[in-house]
């Protein structure tokens, strides 16, 4: 697992360092075969592009461009006032700035990551923004530094496939969602007829694209942990067989 780890850290450090102007040119998830050579490119499949617009108008640039997922949490999600979110590998800050603003001052937005240069950028971005109701914690998304029920909404743009230990992921996502909570995100999947081999071969693991599990494996993946109602709605392909998609699960009350 270190080594997966090891190896999206790197990248997603040269992405953030791409966007504030440092060295390193290799993006996160920018396109299917491979990542793109700048963090400011726009793949409309990855990225800024899957924001309606004038989504994010207001927000620095750099949280924008640091964007390098696979859909739209917002749209996923659908927050309330009030509530406590908490967005899985939050890299540049995009989705817990916008959530900020959905949750509104009597709300909570928080995002942990596990790259310093990810979250020096998005604390950058959050102070930029003049935003008072966000934190940003450093963290592994396989033992997420929260306590127990202590969201209610859990969100994550295009980074649960880039984990070696999915199964942990969702168990984490699970144990931190109150009662009655909700697990709305954006990622890849793949169809069910591929294997992990025809997957390998569409793409890398850092692109997205090598890690990604298949509708069933999802779908089996979230009520083995104790999820119920999972919903998996594909929205675009990108690559053979390989789609973004809408993943919804519930918290029993």
């Amino acid at each position: 697992m270190g080594e997966v780890h090891d190896l999206v850290r790197e990248r997603y450090a040269a992405a953030a360092r791409a966007v504030t102007g440092g060295a390193g040119t290799d993006a996160g998830c920018c396109s299917a075969g491979s990542c793109a050579p700048d963090a400011l490119q726009v793949d409309e499949r990855f990225g800024a592009g899957l924001y309606a617009g004038g989504e994010t108008d207001g927000l620095p640039a750099e949280a924008v461009a640091a964007s390098l997922g696979c859909g739209n949490p917002m749209v996923v999600a659908d927050l309330r006032p009030g509530e406590r979110v908490l967005d899985l590998g939050s890299g540049g800050g995009i989705d817990v700035l916008l959530s900020a603003r959905r949750v509104g001052p009597t709300g909570f937005a928080y995002g942990v990551d596990m790259t310093e240069e990810m979250l020096a950028l998005a604390r950058a971005n959050a102070a930029q923004a003049g935003a008072t109701n966000v934190e940003f914690h450093r963290g592994e998304i396989e033992a997420l530094p929260f306590p127990d029920g202590s969201v209610d909404v859990v969100i994550s743009n295009c980074v649960v496939n880039l984990s070696p230990d999915k199964a942990a992921v969702l168990a984490e996502a699970f144990r931190v969602l109150a009662p009655g909570g909700r697990f709305g995100i954006s990622d890849v999947v793949a169809e069910d007829h591929l294997t992990p081999a025809e997957r390998a071969e569409r793409g890398s693991h850092v692109g997205c694209i090598a890690g990604a599990l298949s509708i069933g494996e999802y779908t089996a993946g979230l009520r083995a942990v104790g999820f119920v109602d999972p919903e998996i709605v594909l929205t675009h392909q990108v690559a053979d067989g390989m789609h973004g998609a809408i993943v919804r699960a519930g918290k029993p009350a």
